[in-house]
């Protein structure tokens, strides 16, 4: 009796363990509470300001901080805040209100209010995953600021993995409705409704040279909202163990004031009106209330050996505005220990947009007219190069978050326009040990 209670005990506990093998351990998406610090510093010049009608300083400045704290909140959701704020100072923003203070130019910066501003933005997103990692939910909600805008966002989006996660298939979905507080460049306000014309202070107290009976036909905008719809369509494909190949789509459809209110524009059959060094502004930029972009690009990724892999990518872009545009970039990341070098290239070409003519180049006559030369047709470069150093053991402790990498990267941009700029960024991980 004793052995037959032993063989019954043995075979149940064999059974038992059967049973436990059959279960799927399931790692968490997100191990640990995770902290970025990011943090950039950006510069640009030129001389084709579209405040001032495609002439003038195009001086700008520009510091952003933000944090991104992502928690697992169990093993398949995760919560990700994203918080930034950017503060700038522009040479050309000033000059809405170029005769504040001193003699006005377009090439000299004014003290103005609008000299300078700041951006905040206010992210949050959530993510689920299925238990066999092969679906993975997302959505997200977002809220912007800055003095004369405003924005609110939401979207989500849907992952299927297939084939042993060698391919994956995506869609995403965004909407953002923005509001604007048009401000218009202070000589046309008095032009404007309910306006008293060459009566206002502005031009009583100052000499209008050239044509001094400046009598801009200025009406105001009819709308201050704008509001964007987009969707996006991935394919990625693992397509050996060296190489990985994707793809992408997104449609944009945009309604609502899609010009600059303060963004000047003169004409080529009216004359020349001037106080102090500065023209006064004809119009303001006039855009259609409506435009569709799309987007479509690949990517191809190449492991060439434990030190070296070779990232490329391609994107072609056009909309109804008439632009048509190329960009190709390519990274080749070296490893040696624990830190990454990566420099790069990215050459961008466009087409200009119909609506665009430089500085006194357009007539009265035209229903649309901007002298934004980011519409023009430009081509411009961009060399890069980065160091990442990654931590596995994060030896360096920030109270109870070990630092787990450091990124650090250099871009310096130029366009055939004369526009050129630099940015520093830097990226600190931390996670919670």
């Amino acid at each position: 009796m004793k052995q037959l209670l032993t063989i019954i005990l043995v075979c149940f506990g064999a059974m038992v363990y059967a049973q436990d093998t059959t279960q799927v351990y399931k790692k968490r998406v997100l191990e640990n509470t995770e902290i970025d610090f990011l943090t950039s510093y950006y510069s640009q010049d030129g001389n084709n300001a579209a405040v001032s009608g495609g002439i003038g300083s195009e001086e700008l400045t520009d510091a952003t901080g933000a944090i991104v704290i992502s928690i697992p909140l169990n093993d398949d959701d995760v919560l990700t805040i994203d918080a930034g704020i950017s503060a700038y100072t522009s040479a050309s923003s000033s000059n809405i209100d170029p005769f504040d203070k001193g003699t006005a130019d377009a090439f000299v910066a004014s003290s103005g209010a609008s000299s300078s501003d700041t951006w905040a933005n206010l992210t949050g997103s959530y993510s689920h995953s299925s238990d066999d990692r092969n679906k993975i939910w997302s959505a997200k909600l977002s809220v912007s600021n800055e003095f004369d805008y405003f924005s609110v966002g939401l979207g989500g989006g849907y992952t299927r993995l297939f084939n042993e996660k060698n391919t994956e298939v995506s869609i995403n979905g965004n909407v953002y409705l923005d509001t604007w507080k048009a401000l218009y460049p202070i000589e046309l306000r008095p032009f404007g409704e309910g306006g008293n014309g060459l009566s206002n202070r502005l031009f009583q107290q100052n000499t209008i040279t050239g044509n001094a009976n400046y009598n801009p036909n200025f009406t105001e905008l009819g709308s201050e909202g704008r509001n964007s719809y987009s969707v996006g369509f991935g394919f990625s494909q693992i397509l050996s163990r060296n190489a990985q190949a994707s793809f992408a789509l997104d449609l944009v459809q945009q309604d609502g004031l899609l010009s600059t209110p303060f963004q000047r524009v003169y004409f080529s059959d009216v004359a020349n009106s001037y106080i102090d060094n500065f023209q006064l502004a004809d119009d303001i930029e006039r855009l259609p209330d409506t435009r569709f972009k799309v987007a479509m690009g690949g990517r191809f990724h190449y492991f060439i050996n434990e030190y070296l892999v070779l990232r490329t990518y391609y994107r072609y872009y056009f909309d109804d505005w008439g632009i048509k545009s190329h960009t190709a970039n390519i990274e080749l990341p070296i490893k040696i220990g624990s830190f990454t070098f990566y420099p790069s290239y990215r050459y961008y070409d466009q087409s200009a947009a119909d609506y665009f003519a430089g500085y006194e180049a357009h007539v009265s006559t035209e229903d649309f007219y901007t002298s934004d030369y980011d519409l023009s047709k430009y081509n411009a470069n961009q060399f890069g190069f980065g160091v990442t150093y990654t931590d596995i053991f994060t030896k360096f402790k920030l109270g109870k978050f070990g630092l787990k990498s450091i990124d650090l990267k250099y871009n310096n941009y130029s366009r055939n326009t004369g526009l050129k700029s630099n940015i520093i960024s830097a990226g600190f991980k931390f996670v919670r040990n």
